[in-house]
């Protein structure tokens, strides 16, 4: 399963106002593991920033003024996200901004969602923590996502943060361990203790109501993030 966690930075907020992408980031997962392929471009958008977006992400039209249009990157681009599952926040945001970055770059039959599919990660948070800040700040911190070095927003920078929350809000990316050694019966033990279990007693702690139904959401979030649904869901069936 290929997904690719994608963030943009705009010369403002509104599309409709003639505003512009200047920065893609995008994160390469395979089997939800990073792969360390990357997508990053800056993009030359031919208009002024807005002093409010500026002071978020930091960038300047004087930084953007040899950097090509998105037209002459936008084969690589759709090479890049071609076929994968975008995972991105609060993804019309993003998806109404690429699109119309098309449209600008005569590219009128294409749009995202005629070359991937797309998660939310926005709505999927508010589904998980309904009433609660679901800003990607306010995500790092509850599932301890370290974003210390977010002074700005940056496009690359944010999808990895994102990549992470997604991995965190989803069940978590798993690494078996095996580097503990057990020595077998027949073998020398090396100076391993044999540790005395007959005094132990087996603590069974059942599920709360709350914890099942959190588990059950869980499953069913990640049966929706997954491609070809969840295993579990066909040994059901």
């Amino acid at each position: 399963m290929r997904q690719v966690v994608l963030d943009t930075e705009t010369t403002g907020l509104e599309v409709s106002e003639g505003h512009r992408v200047i920065e893609i980031g995008c994160v390469e997962l395979i089997n939800r593991r990073r792969t360390g392929e990357t997508y990053h471009q800056y993009v030359q958008p031919d208009r002024d920033i807005d002093e409010a977006a500026h002071r978020v992400h930091g960038i300047s039209s004087k930084m953007l003024a040899d950097k090509p249009r998105f037209a002459a990157v936008a084969e690589a681009f759709i090479e890049f996200v071609s076929g994968a599952e975008l995972i991105i926040h609060n993804a019309d945001f993003d998806v109404g901004f690429l699109d119309n970055e098309f449209q600008c770059a005569d590219l009128l039959s294409t749009n995202i969602a005629s070359v991937c599919t797309v998660i939310d990660t926005l709505r999927m948070a508010r589904e998980i923590h309904p009433g609660q800040r679901n800003s990607l700040d306010a995500l790092c911190k509850r599932y301890s996502v370290d974003n210390s070095g977010r002074d700005f927003h940056g496009a690359l920078l944010d999808a990895q943060l994102l990549a992470d929350v997604y991995l965190a809000m989803t069940g978590g990316q798993g690494a078996l361990s095996f580097e503990h050694k057990v020595a077998r019966h027949d073998q020398p033990t090396g100076g391993a203790e044999t540790i005395n279990r007959s005094n132990l007693e087996l603590v069974v702690v059942k599920a709360s109501e709350a914890d099942l139904a959190a588990h059950t959401r869980q499953l069913d979030l990640i049966e929706k993030s997954a491609e070809d649904g969840a295993v579990w869901s066909k040994l059901e069936r």
